[in-house]
């Protein structure tokens, strides 16, 4: 193995077990610990049928199953070591969820199976099933010689088998369990006073079961969950008679029917049973048969029934950024000074107030916005389309390639074009990942510009959970930058030069090489050197190349990244003056965030790229300068904050084992996402 990386695959997964630990961290309240294991099964689930898939495909070509991958692995190699661990870590997942059902039961919440119910409650559960359930079920009946349906992933299903005492005449059937959008996975039963009896969907078929197949003749019935993973890519027609709109949406339609590459099934169900399941999804190859426990699709914990909502993690109200006042301008705010948000601390509702001001400004004439991920019910969305009605000229970039959010985009841009919205398709070989709004408003002076450049998506669910940044500016320079930006967007021939924004694929990783090379040659220099970044995921080998380099040479290196790091800090000799943390909590840390010394003239950039070759050379990304001092300032102490942090960071110069972060016992505990609330809240205080 090459010891100067860290595999990506491996260290994903390491971020995954500091998600598992938070389920085992007792100071988190109880329920939100199984929400984290909610989490940690969907990430699981997503793993699989993205990463895993791509190894599979890799290992099933020669010329491929010998390339040598990031940490020295073969595909083989790296397959049968991810294999190891998801195993391990499934069964930590296990044995943590035991444990969670018994501490919930010390707190009055049972999980109930179906042959523990009070009369009162299989009374309950029959009507249940009736009204609810019964319409949604369509069992299918296995038989050998016919092509079994298809079943697609994101589901769990019921395997049934159907037997007579002679042993002969056995059936098998399928039923797959309702989703979620339809029928809860887990529904409250009425209870006795001070106890909260929740029972899985799953069981409420089980004992249903004989009315399901009261056509059959048998002696006994056995029903046992399993769950489908299927190779998640993406594959687009390369038509070219078809709008990539088209292939997009073809692509979605043909992602659903991908192969499988693993069942994970009860490993009580019988042989015959999982052996006819296999067969019919060709599932033969090592190691796509898993077997499991009761449940599957553990994804459904995260929704688990709020039964006692002090036992949750209440989180604190956004707070109101101090330089804006309730109905208020934002326009005339920005026009005097840059603004700088940080959610969830600040309300991302500025932004909307932002775009709401622009739709209905007489003044303001042109609107432009990157899309990438939205809500459900976006309130961004509905801005845009009331700027469109209000007559204004309002452009969308909309990435149809968001993974897993392709058939929300399509329908959102099907939406938008009925409204009468330009939309534009981001570049068919250029995934478009910045987060930038343009207005442009026509003032005494002529067209003036406004400009917002974000590290997270415009989606406000996501912005109550997620810790991301944002800057709304009327610098001249950067407006003309990110106006740039979407004339290329628009024009896709044609590029730009850029004065102040770092924009990949062209000059991002020209511009980040040369101010790490700098902060090395201040080093060599004897003067201060310094590097403080902050991003998802850190991978790209060139770029950590140049940092183990910075480190050699003198500078001191602070990384947080919160997923993936293959760079391996503190290794002496190698990577002695850098150090890593990840920190994990009730909010998923997503902003990104790099400073630089500078010899003292700081150079400070928030944006939507992290460190990964994709983001650097492959995707459409924008960061920022800070230009106001009063900002660059914030962030510094905002990094200051996150570094200190010892009770939720991790130690990342040991990714086997995740250790926190340790602080001696005369030493205070610094949670840095309870901190940084309190500091804006502060400012708000001494500014509001």
């Amino acid at each position: 193995m090459d010891f100067t990386y860290n595999n990506r695959e491996l260290s994903w997964l390491s971020f995954n077990e500091r998600v598992l630990q938070e389920a085992q961290d007792h100071s988190v309240p109880l329920l939100a610990r199984l929400q984290f294991l909610g989490i940690f099964s969907n990430n699981q689930d997503e793993f699989f049928k993205v990463r895993i898939a791509n190894l599979m495909r890799l290992c099933r070509t020669h010329k491929q199953r010998q390339q040598r991958l990031i940490g020295g692995y073969t595909p083989s190699e790296l397959l049968v070591e991810v294999s190891r661990q998801t195993e391990r870590a499934q069964e930590a997942f296990t044995r943590t969820y035991h444990e969670l059902l018994h501490e919930m039961e010390q707190q009055g919440i049972f999980v109930v199976g179906e042959g523990q119910l009070t009369e009162r409650q299989r009374t309950f559960c029959r009507d249940y099933f009736v009204s609810v359930v019964s319409p949604y079920l369509v069992p299918l009946i296995l038989r050998k010689s016919i092509k079994i349906p298809f079943l697609p992933d994101g589901n769990a299903y019921l395997g049934v088998r159907m037997s007579c005492g002679n042993g002969k005449n056995t059936r098998y059937a399928v039923i797959r369990i309702p989703s979620s959008t339809h029928c809860p996975r887990f529904v409250v039963l009425p209870s006795e006073p001070e106890r909260h009896d929740v029972i899985f969907l799953d069981d409420i078929i089980r004992l249903m079961i004989d009315d399901v197949f009261f056509m059959f003749n048998y002696d006994h019935i056995t029903v046992h969950t399993f769950k489908i993973m299927r190779d998640a890519v993406l594959t687009i027609d390369d038509d070219i008679s078809k709008s990539l709109f088209e292939r997009i949406a073809e692509g979605v339609e043909s992602r659903r029917y991908g192969e499988p590459i693993r069942l994970i099934y009860d490993r009580e169900m019988p042989e015959d049973l999982l052996e006819m399941l296999a067969r019919k999804l060709k599932l033969t190859a090592p190691g796509m048969l898993a077997p499991g426990d009761r449940y599957h699709l553990m994804k459904d914990l995260m929704r688990f029934p709020k039964v006692r909502p002090d036992l949750l993690t209440v989180n604190p109200a956004p707070l109101r950024h101090h330089d804006i006042l309730p109905f208020q301008s934002i326009l005339k705010v920005v026009r005097r000074s840059d603004i700088f948000l940080n959610y969830p601390y600040h309300s991302f509702q500025h932004v909307i107030d932002f775009l709401r001001e622009a739709a209905i400004d007489p003044r303001v004439e042109r609107i432009a916005i990157t899309l990438y991920r939205t809500a459900e019910h976006s309130k961004v969305i509905n801005a845009l389309i009331n700027a469109a009605k209000n007559g204004k000229q309002v452009s969308v970039l909309v990435e149809l390639k968001a993974r897993f959010d392709e058939e929300q985009n399509i329908e959102h841009t099907d939406l938008l074009q009925r409204e009468g919205v330009k939309v534009i398709y981001a570049i068919e070989d250029l995934k478009v990942h910045s987060k930038i709004i343009l207005v442009e408003r026509r003032e005494s002076s002529g067209m003036r510009g406004y400009a917002y450049i974000g590290t997270g998506n415009f989606n406000e669910n996501t912005a109550t959970i997620y810790g991301d940044f944002g800057l709304l500016t009327a610098h001249k320079g950067i407006v003309e930058d990110v106006r740039n930006v979407f004339q290329f967007l628009m024009n896709s021939h044609k590029q730009f030069k850029y004065k102040y924004l770092l924009v990949s694929p062209y000059f991002m990783r020209d511009a980040f090489d040369e101010l790490i090379d700098r902060e090395i040659r201040n080093a060599k220099r004897g003067r201060r050197a310094y590097i403080h970044a902050k991003c998802n995921s850190l991978t790209d080998e060139r770029i950590i190349e140049r940092l183990y380099r910075a480190g050699k040479a003198g500078v001191e290196i602070r990384l947080i990244v919160r997923g993936a790091c293959c760079l391996q800090p503190a290794v002496q000799g190698m990577s002695d003056r850098i150090r890593a943390i990840s920190i994990v909590d009730k909010y998923l840390e997503h902003a990104r965030l790099f400073i630089f010394c500078n010899d003292g003239d700081e150079r400070t950039y928030i944006g939507s790229a992290d460190w990964m070759s994709r983001n650097l050379d492959r995707r459409v990304e924008v960061c920022t300068p800070i230009l106001d001092k009063r900002i660059q300032k914030l962030l510094r102490e905002v990094f200051a904050i996150q570094w200190a942090d010892n009770v939720k960071a991790r130690d990342l110069a040991d990714q086997m084992h995740n250790p926190y972060v340790q602080h001696s016992s005369d030493e205070p505990a610094h949670r840095s996402q309870t901190e940084l609330y309190d500091y804006y809240a502060a400012m708000l205080l001494k500014n509001g």
